[in-house]
């Protein structure tokens, strides 16, 4: 392969990853998490496909919200499949959130797995691991 060559391809790759842009999924690990669908109508910001995620990670999409709507200090409510919030919101701050809420909330601190639920004792939540069995405390109840 020649010089000319390799600097062909690598600038035929990079312009078929500009085009595809944000349709590729974000995976960690086995956990395939989409990317936020986001618009804005007037002052409200939609999230199109709020309901993918609480599926996704297995998560309940009122504590989810819950989270969401703490974190961006806006209100949002549940429309169908989508959350309407109120005010512009940029789409890098959803993705942002979603990712902390992954670490925080999803994956296990011990071993990484996404295969956890959550459990709630004498008002402390805790975070347990299917995979390797370990039983974290989490902050706040947004899991």
């Amino acid at each position: 392969m020649t010089a000319q060559t390799s600097t062909d391809y690598e600038s035929l790759l990079k312009r078929l990853q500009d085009k595809l842009g944000n349709t590729v999924k974000k995976v960690k690990g086995r956990l395939e998490i989409p990317t936020p669908q986001i618009i804005w109508v007037g002052k409200n910001t939609i999230f199109r496909n709020f309901m993918e995620f609480p599926k996704a990670l297995r998560r309940d999409p009122e504590k989810f919200l819950l989270y969401l709507n703490k974190e961006l200090a806006s209100a949002g409510y549940i429309a169908g499949e989508r959350v309407i919030f109120l005010g512009r919101k940029t789409p890098s701050s959803f993705q942002a959130l979603i990712d902390r809420y992954v670490k925080d909330y999803v994956q296990c601190p011990v071993c990484g797995s996404p295969d956890t639920r959550t459990e709630k004792n004498k008002k402390v939540g805790f975070l347990i691991c299917e995979a390797c069995g370990a039983k974290s405390s989490i902050k706040g109840n947004y899991a």
